[in-house]
Order: C-alpha cells, then structure tokens, then sequence
C-alpha cells in the first residue's frame, strides 16, 4: 500500500432538494479529485440534506408534518437515478466517494445512510445509523449489524460510523476488530468537543480519521418551504463546519474548517496506521478476552418475523 490523498468536502445542500443537491455532489467530487484524492467524504445525509427541523419544532402537527413529507418526497432510494449519477461521478473521477444520504426504505420508513462508491462505478458499502439521535428518532428508524465491515481499497480498510455513533464504544470496538484504518465520521455535530472525539478515535483505533460536517445557515432555507419561520437569516448558523483530518496520532493535519466551504486535504498511510499499533491495538495486544467479550449480531432484521 502507498501514501494516498484523501479529501472532506465541507459544503452548503440545496436545502430538501435531491437533484440539485446530487449536483453539487457531482461537481465538487470533479473538484476534489482534482486535488489528487482517491477518497472523497460527504457529511452525514448530505442529500437532500440533513432534517435541522427536528431540533426546531415538535412532531406530530405543522410544520413538522409537511417538512417531514418533503424530506420524505426528496429522499434517496437505492437503486435510482440519484445512486446512478453519484455512482457514475465516482467511475469518472477513478475515486471512492462516500455520501450521506436520507435513505428511502421500501416501506417509507426513512434511514440515515452513508454510501461509500467505487471507482468503477459499483456501491462497495452501505451503512445505516444504528442510533438515530435525540428527536432524529421521530424522522429515521434504526440500523442493524449487518453493514458494519470496513471496505477493502488498494490504500486501506475504509470504515467508520455517522456522527454520535462514533461516541458509542462497543460500535467503535466491533469496526476495529474487522481491521480499519481510515475512518470516516461524517456528521452533524461541531465545535471543539467534537473535534477532540475525531482525535480520540483516531489515536484509540490508530487510524486516520475523516470528519466531515454540512455547512448550512438560515439564509440557506428556501423562502416557500413550509415553516420557513423556524430560521433565521444569515446570523442563524444551523451549522458552522469544524470539518477536519486527524492522523493515528490524534495530530489534526487539516482543518478545522469552520464557517466556510471547502475541500480539506491531506496524505494518508495505512502502513503507517498499522505500524503505530504495535504501542496500542485495542482489539489486539491490549485486548483482554478473558476479561471482556463483545458479541455482534451481524445478521440483518427481518421487516417481518416469521414462524
């Protein structure tokens, strides 16, 4: 394996709109790859966006009703045209691209998903948030154990969990047994708390973490969506970045970037990451299984039970 680039595009969604957030995917993975990056990293349900009314309004009457049937209408199935295009942008630009989407089950339930693309055009992985956060709960149903395995790339294992999942320890500990070394936390959440978590999984896995964050204003929210009252204008930072790369150290190598677009860059080395476990493997040499025992249910929930 050689050193290899990797990017984390930190960048504004056209607010519950699917196709013309596909687009901006499409042109800024042309211009991350531009940079040299074999692996391009989009936020957390980046497409058609992340549901910032959740934390702005209650459920169960309007404006949450007519926002959710927007979110609901925008969403992403897999297949479909909107997976066809991202995966074509992918093939194009020889890269491996991951983006969060709002999931479109078969049977509307909506799920918090990241999709990770190969650069010949395939869907490698899927990954479904296995704890929606908060009042995410009233918008997204729940992931299982099945889609937890960490890809196989010519630079690495690319795995990772979706914002606050990556604060869940036993999630963390499954992903490092099945052998990571990059590790993508797209997210929503910010700030110096959240960047020093970036940090600790890095130097806990010893693996190179990629965060990544939407940038959104109330300036962003369209004028004609319903309850466009629950935001401000510019000044209302639904949220502001802190978009950043950390090295198996735990050493940031680049960002935070805040309050700006962007595409963050920097070298990653899987030998590297390996390498450094020799001072610490969690799930290796300082791992005590007459001590602790983690089980994993890995098998998919069935949508019905059967006898």
């Amino acid at each position: 394996m050689k050193p290899v680039i990797v990017a984390a595009v930190q960048a504004t969604p056209v607010f519950l709109q699917r196709d013309a957030t596909v687009d901006i995917v499409l042109a800024r993975t042309e211009e991350a790859a531009a940079t040299g990056a074999k692996l391009i990293v989009f936020p957390e349900t980046f497409v058609p966006s992340y549901p910032d009314f959740v934390w702005r309004t209650t459920a169960w009457g309007e404006p949450f009703d007519a926002l959710f049937a927007k979110l609901q209408a925008e969403s992403v199935a897999i297949p479909s045209p909107a997976t066809d295009a991202m995966a074509a942008a992918a093939k194009r630009a020889k890269v491996y691209l991951s983006v969060g989407v709002n999931e479109l089950g078969l049977t509307g339930t909506l799920y918090n998903t990241q999709l990770l693309f190969g650069p010949d055009g395939s869907l490698v992985t899927t990954h479904r948030k296995l704890m929606p956060t908060g009042p995410e709960r009233l918008v997204w149903g729940q992931g299982d154990g099945s889609d937890l395995t960490p890809a196989d790339t010519p630079f690495g294992r690319v795995g990772g969990l979706i914002c606050w999942e990556n604060l869940m320890p036993l999630a963390r500990a499954a992903i490092y047994a099945k052998g990571v070394d990059i590790w993508t936390a797209p997210t929503w959440d910010n700030g110096e708390v959240w960047l020093a978590n970036l940090r600790h999984i890095a130097r806990e896995g010893r693996v190179y973490v990629i965060g990544v964050t939407t940038l959104l204003r109330g300036s962003d929210i369209p004028d004609d969506l319903p309850g466009r009252d629950l935001w401000g204008g510019q000044e209302d930072w639904a949220n502001d970045g802190w978009s950043a790369i950390v090295d198996p150290d735990g050493e940031v190598l680049a960002g935070p970037l805040v309050g700006e677009e962007g595409i963050l860059t920097a070298e990653v080395d899987a030998a590297r990451a390996r390498a450094l476990r020799y001072q610490f493997d969690a799930v290796g040499h300082y791992n005590r299984p007459d001590v602790f025992r983690l089980i994993v249910h890995e098998d998919p929930k069935p949508a019905v039970q059967s006898e």
